[in-house]
């Protein structure tokens, strides 16, 4: 399950200050940068009033926005833009009383969804009694990613987000399958930034049968390539079969096949994913026979 993060301190700081504090940057792999980022999340979550404060402000403002672009949606606030590294962001947690809840599904807020994250970040609970967990390890280099392969899933136990509780989530390596809490609570997060990390896959997990159920975080790569291939030009089936045999990420070459498939019939994409078969990309392979069973 995620670590345990134990800080304590009396000092209270607003979110500039926490911003300031975390400039040298946040490395969750680096002990002495999480020392440090914890402690500016502590005294953060030490300042009761900054959320609620800030909120109010952005209520305030927002019919001067003219309907612009900003960093705020239903569920997630971001706090920060991007410095480098990390950036900050609150996340909010209905219960399901709430009537978001019930009028979009539980499932809009990613409670009963099990998955891994593709990259670490620092949370606490900073109001309400926190969302529950029911938190599983898994082994990311044992698993290909196919639909149905075996994770390998190993429960840890159930527990709640409350108030002051901090753990970092290990990139790859922690799953959870979030529920909702008792009654509306927030969460802030200092999420760790990686460029490198965007071709790292993220899955989501059915854990009674502790199968893969897919991939959770496909990219704006691949709907290009999807876009790409699908126009079915000479050019687009060179580029199709090139990336399908060639590229680096096991992901876009998936995703070739499948747009090229589209442009097939039948035995056409019985062909191209019996070729597929035997790639020698386990991801692949056993994609292509899900699909061949499928035809």
């Amino acid at each position: 399950m995620p670590r345990i993060i134990h800080t304590v301190d009396d000092v209270s700081h607003d979110l500039h200050e926490c911003i300031e504090m975390l400039s040298t940057g946040f490395d969750p792999e680096d002990e002495d940068s999480l020392k440090n980022a914890s402690l500016a999340m502590r005294r953060l979550v030490n300042d009761r009033s900054f959320l609620a404060d800030l909120l109010i402000e952005q209520l305030k403002e927002n019919h001067r926005g003219g309907g612009q672009e900003s960093g705020y949606g239903p569920q997630a606030i971001v706090l920060s833009p991007n410095m480098g590294s990390f950036f900050l962001r609150a996340n909010i947690w209905p219960s399901e009383d709430e009537a978001c809840v019930r009028a979009s599904g539980a499932k809009a807020f990613v409670y009963g969804v099990p998955h891994d994250h593709n990259f670490s970040f620092l949370t606490a609970g900073y109001f309400g009694p926190g969302y529950l967990s029911d938190y599983h390890e898994y082994d990311y280099e044992d698993v290909a990613g196919f639909r149905g392969e075996q994770a390998g899933l190993r429960f840890v136990e159930r527990s709640a987000l409350s108030e002051g509780r901090m753990m970092l989530y290990r990139a790859h390596r922690d799953v959870h399958a979030q529920l909702p809490p008792d009654r509306l609570s927030v969460s802030l997060n200092i999420m760790h930034v990686d460029p490198a990390k965007g071709w790292w896959d993220q899955y989501g997990f059915d854990l009674d049968s502790n199968a893969v159920t897919g991939i959770l975080n496909p990219t704006s790569t691949e709907c290009f390539l999807r876009c790409a291939i699908g126009i079915g030009t000479e050019e687009a089936l060179d580029f199709a079969e090139w990336v399908g045999t060639s590229h680096p990420s096991d992901r876009l070459r998936l995703a070739s096949y499948e747009a090229w498939c589209g442009l097939l019939d039948k035995a056409g994409q019985d062909a191209l994913w019996r070729r597929a078969e035997q790639s020698g990309n386990r991801l692949i392979a056993a994609e292509a026979a899900l699909q061949r069973a499928a035809l």
